[in-house]
């Protein structure tokens, strides 16, 4: 029986309490936070759980950063509501004064966020990005001119849709969830259907996760039909990719790779749009994304699509790479491979453990190896 949401969570994510142990000192070491020995962590961690004590600064800072929760899914009070005035207080004197300038800031400190979530996973940023999209929501709340809440809004969206996908790495559905209804939201108050189309389709991942294809089917269906024919070819380009990964959830062989084929058909010569830096299709991306929905379907063809699209990676897709190595362990697996889909297997729980993506290790914990290396007839 779990005593406490904190030790739920820990159930939850499968992680030993040494290895929550070892974690909370390795965040601290990071930051530069003084917490207690091992050893006396330790016995913290079992009174903390059994809610025999009550998880003290900074230690709840660090439990939001290794298990990507909030305060409320760790069962911690909200935050001091001195502090809480204040912030409040310096928000609206902000507002007051929000320009282009502290828009461009923004939306710079949602790109390097995305960067650094590509190369080094959810668990350095997401706590760090749940504080931003607050101020951007607290500036957005006070702010009233027309034109700087569009542009706050779009950034509000951008950065709610990449907390949303955080969340999903870091194996939190339910708050990847409401990050994405905060993006589209956001989107519609920017009055922007790219970023609605992207927020909503993205969103749909979560449903093939939670094994209802055919529901994400159908909102990645109405996330195309948002974009319409005259959003940008790369994002409709990308939207048809991601209604190809959604049928091919579904077990719709032939439709996904119509889907995929379309989105070809619609990558401009120079992928890459300024306006939709949340995008990458150019490259490995689109055959990386073809390689992943052809694993799904069990077709062998998948092996050669991601062994050609891996080396092919840019270095900082961390995640990315994560995910092929998971994908390429699937598709050696169905070909009867044992030797190949445990070695792939292995690189990938390495890169998992290292950026601490849940999602793909209780992906690799679903992988079923075969008992010998079927022969060729």
């Amino acid at each position: 029986m779990v005593a406490t949401k904190l030790q739920g969570v820990r159930t939850q994510l499968g992680y030993s309490a040494s290895a929550v142990v070892r974690m909370l000192l390795a965040r601290a070491e990071a930051r530069g936070i003084p917490v207690m020995t091992e050893a006396s962590l330790k016995v913290k961690l079992s009174r903390w759980e059994n809610g025999h004590e009550a998880v003290s600064q900074p230690y709840r800072r660090l439990f939001r950063e290794i298990y990507g929760r909030t305060n409320d899914e760790l069962g911690f009070p909200p935050e001091d509501d001195d502090a809480d005035n204040e912030e409040l207080l310096d928000r609206i004197a902000i507002a007051r004064s929000v320009d282009g300038a502290t828009v461009e800031l923004f939306r710079r400190q949602v790109d390097q966020a995305r960067y650094l979530d590509r190369k080094f996973g959810a668990v350095t940023l997401l706590d760090q990005l749940r504080s931003h999209i607050s101020q951007v929501e607290g500036l957005l709340g006070f702010s009233p001119a027309r034109g700087a809440r569009e542009q706050l809004a779009a950034v509000l969206a951008e950065a709610s849709a990449l907390a949303g996908w955080e969340s999903l790495d870091r194996n939190a559905v339910r708050q990847a969830w409401m990050h994405h209804e905060t993006a589209k939201t956001a989107a519609r108050e920017a009055e922007s259907p790219e970023l609605l189309a992207h927020a909503t389709a993205q969103q749909a991942f979560i449903l093939i996760d939670l094994d209802e294809p055919s529901t994400a089917v159908d909102q990645l269906a109405h996330a195309r039909a948002l974009a319409g024919h005259t959003a940008p070819a790369l994002l409709r380009a990308w939207l048809a990719a991601a209604h190809g990964e959604g049928l091919a959830a579904a077990g719709e062989r032939e439709a996904a790779l119509r889907a995929f084929d379309a989105a070809a058909t619609l990558l401009p010569a120079e992928p890459v749009d300024p306006a939709l830096p949340f995008l990458f299709l150019g490259g490995a991306h689109l055959d990386r994304w073809r390689g992943h929905a052809l694993a799904r379907l069990g077709e062998t063809e998948a092996i050669d699509q991601l062994s050609d699209a891996l080396p092919r990676l840019p270095a900082d897709f961390t995640r990315a790479r994560t995910g092929m190595l998971v994908d390429l362990a699937y598709a050696h697996a169905a070909a009867g491979d044992r030797a190949s889909a445990y070695d792939y297997a292995r690189q990938a729980r390495r890169l998992a453990h290292q950026i601490k993506s849940d999602r793909q290790l209780r992906r690799l914990a679903s992988l079923i190896l075969p008992t010998s290396r079927r022969q060729a007839p």
